[in-house]
């Protein structure tokens, strides 16, 4: 099997891996739309140190009002390179006097990407260099090429390993987490279908998951395309620009803002408070076929 992978010091972001000779991310500020227009400008940028959007893009640290933009810095921020070899590409982000003005907190984080044969594991570490606790979200928004027709023919769809029982969906207001919960996606159990109306109110944002694994599948050919492993992630999150050829399938730590925060940071739910010279660590892998 002939396997490639590029990534970039810019977000220390993955932008490329080929099974065969065929490119399986998207393909950012390359990929245009009918009127020559960039659908999304990314590939596979991490979120950190929030997931999803604030109040305001705003938040309170310590007493004082500090912007933070969706998403997250890191994901424009230059990474140092630490190892590039063939299967495994590394790099860190350390906080810094930018990082500071927007979060007041000492910092690295690591981008690891390793892959064995048709297996991609994407690896996320955060250090706690500082002398308090270090509260932050995390996640990862890797982007997957699909193919326009066969999505305008309603023929990609998502399934779960699991019966999904008790899974619940978010509701998005302007990017904010609403009080009631949305109307489930889903067909039986286990079936997401994908189709150019899917993202049309934004993301779809689940949590209480009881499966590990999820699968985009095609029922035209019958074929999966890849399966993402996500153990440990408690939300999972899917999206796309409406009509888009590609497909966003995102494991994270934490989420948007609700609309009734309170915008105290480390009121976040689902925040994580690292203690100082401790580390945390995550990973999804993904299985092309």
């Amino acid at each position: 099997m002939n396997t490639q992978m590029l990534t970039s010091k810019k977000g220390g972001e993955l932008i490329s891996f080929k099974v065969n000779g065929i490119e399986r991310i998207h393909q950012g500020e390359r990929c245009l739309d009918e009127n020559g227009k960039v659908y999304w400008k990314r590939h596979s940028p991490v979120l950190f140190p929030i997931v999803g959007k604030l109040k305001k893009n705003q938040t309170l640290i310590g007493g004082r009002t500090y912007e933070l933009m969706q998403h997250g810095f890191a994901r424009d921020l230059d990474f140092e390179p630490i190892t590039k070899l063939d299967h495994f590409h590394s790099y860190v982000l350390k906080s810094n006097k930018y990082t500071q003005t927007k979060y007041p907190y000492d910092f690295e984080l690591y981008n690891t990407y390793r892959y064995e044969e048709n297996k991609l594991t994407t690896m996320y570490k955060v250090v706690n260099t500082g002398v308090i606790n270090l509260p932050f979200g995390i996640g990862g928004h890797p982007a997957f090429q699909i193919d326009v027709k066969q999505l305008k023919e309603e023929n990609y769809y998502l399934e779960f390993e699991e019966d999904e029982e008790k899974i619940h969906f978010l509701y998005l207001v302007d990017g904010l987490i609403a009080t009631q919960y949305a109307k489930s996606p889903m067909v039986g159990n286990r079936i997401i279908p994908i189709n150019v109306h899917t993202f049309d109110n934004d993301a779809i944002i689940m949590k209480s998951i009881t499966s590990n694994k999820i699968s985009l599948k095609n029922k035209e050919s019958g074929k999966t395309l890849l399966t993402m492993d996500f153990t440990g992630f408690p939300y999972l999150a899917i999206w796309s620009k409406p009509g888009a050829p590609f497909i966003c399938i995102e494991p994270w730590y934490s989420t948007a803002d609700s609309m009734n925060a309170s915008g105290v940071f480390t009121q976040k739910p689902d925040i994580i408070s690292l203690r100082p010279s401790d580390s945390f660590d995550c990973k999804y892998t993904v299985e092309f076929f």
